[in-house]
């Protein structure tokens, strides 16, 4: 479970909401937590080793798009954390006396504190860091339809989410622990600095991510029907397939991560309350222990669920594998009827200069890009784009002037 409270833990001057949650059902919670996070990893093996296909051997090898890259740091970093998650349980779990020195002011022993706070930072930073990436491949995906993305960008990105991710984990940390692990300042100036390191990324891709999905899907609409100013059904499919995907991504991200916000507006009411066990608050104490359980199962589940919103089911396919749909994109480039007419002397003559034959090419080549882009191993949906470059080179054979003799 990825919370701001797991560092909090480490203080033995913890506040009572803080102490509510940490005191009901430990081991319960930690063997839950363990339980979660190894379902994950062991689904996210299987997806990875039996579900993608080699590319065929006429497939050119160029580097991955920069989307493909952010995805992969992004499940680096979900993966990461959940290693994390998994480690500090099963220390919970398995070694109760050092745990019970955590809490211990005049202990000597600065090995259990020093776990303490530097798992909970680890599972922190690195959710912190798979949110931005997250930010970063809505902001990405938007600017590839509008033609605004290029190399350096991919720079740009790692410079922000892994530069923001650990200024603010840092900056929080500072503020909790002052002036020491053993003796941290009570108070919500202390501990709203730590909450916003983690919650300020979770609460942009939550509010910022539809509003940049559903820009790009507007983009995607335009640039297919720019393409031949008509809008078939293999274009409505594919903007389909898009939107259905940035769908899948918002519901995974509010599926596993709307019980952390509950749980810590739960928690901040508690402490802003003179007694916390008094009768009235009854209802609200059972609330935030049930989300507290509730995030100890959806927070590891992240990564796997964000796997199928994007590539579907791809393990164990042997003999359930649906039939692809391959979408056979039209060339920008116009056909022999169309883009050349007979001359009286019974040649053919182009209609349209070959400047303006080469920048429609070059135009239907970067808008299939950056759809297969968007639509890249979206294996949920069966369908494929697929650019082929041998029909654009017969279709510019063929609208070459072919010049031909009277018989």
């Amino acid at each position: 479970m990825a919370s701001p409270r797991l560092g909090t833990f480490c203080c033995p001057t913890r506040d009572a909401a803080t102490q509510l949650v940490l005191n009901f059902q430990p081991r319960a919670f930690h063997a839950l937590c363990l339980g979660s996070g190894a379902l994950r990893l062991a689904l996210g093996l299987l997806q990875l080793l039996t579900g993608r296909r080699p590319p065929g051997p006429a497939t050119p090898s160029t580097a991955p798009p920069a989307s493909v890259r952010i995805l992969r740091a992004a499940v680096a970093c979900d993966l990461l954390g959940c290693l994390g998650i998994i480690i500090r349980s099963s220390v919970w779990l398995g070694l109760p006396d050092f745990v019970e020195n955590i809490s211990d002011v005049n202990g000597t022993d600065i090995w259990p504190a020093t776990f303490c706070v530097g798992s909970a930072m680890w599972i922190q930073l690195l959710y912190s860091a798979c949110f931005w990436w997250l930010f970063c491949y809505a902001v990405d995906a938007y600017l590839v339809i509008r033609r605004s993305a290029g190399l350096s960008t991919i720079l740009l990105y790692h410079i922000m989410a892994w530069g923001l991710a650990t200024l603010l984990c840092l900056e929080g940390a500072v503020m909790l622990y002052y002036p020491s692990v053993s003796r941290c300042e009570r108070g919500l100036d202390h501990t709203i600095p730590h909450y916003v390191t983690m919650y300020l990324p979770l609460l942009l891709v939550l509010v910022a991510n539809p509003i940049l999905f559903q820009k790009t899907v507007t983009a995607v609409a335009s640039l297919l029907k720019g393409r031949q100013g008509i809008y078939t059904e293999n274009e409505r499919r594919m903007g389909a397939v898009i939107k259905i995907r940035f769908f899948k991504i918002m519901l995974v991200l509010i599926i596993c991560w709307l019980s952390n916000i509950i749980n810590e507006s739960l928690l901040f009411y508690l402490e802003m309350q003179p007694d916390i066990n008094g009768g009235s608050l009854k209802g609200v104490r059972s609330a935030a222990k049930t989300t507290w359980f509730i995030m100890g199962i959806l927070n590891p589940a992240q990564g796997f669920l964000l796997s199928l919103a994007f590539y579907g089911w791809t393990g164990c396919s042997l003999d359930f594998q649906a039939p692809r749909k391959e979408i056979q994109w039209e060339s920008m480039t116009t056909s022999v009827a169309e883009g050349t007419y007979l001359s009286p002397g019974g040649s053919c003559v182009p209609s349209e200069n070959t400047t303006s034959r080469k920048m429609a090419r070059v135009s239907g080549h970067t808008s299939d890009d950056a759809l297969s882009m968007l639509s890249e191993g979206s294996d949920a949906s069966t369908i494929e784009i697929h650019t082929t470059s041998g029909s654009r080179n017969a279709n510019d054979l063929d609208s070459a002037p072919q010049t031909r003799g009277d018989l």
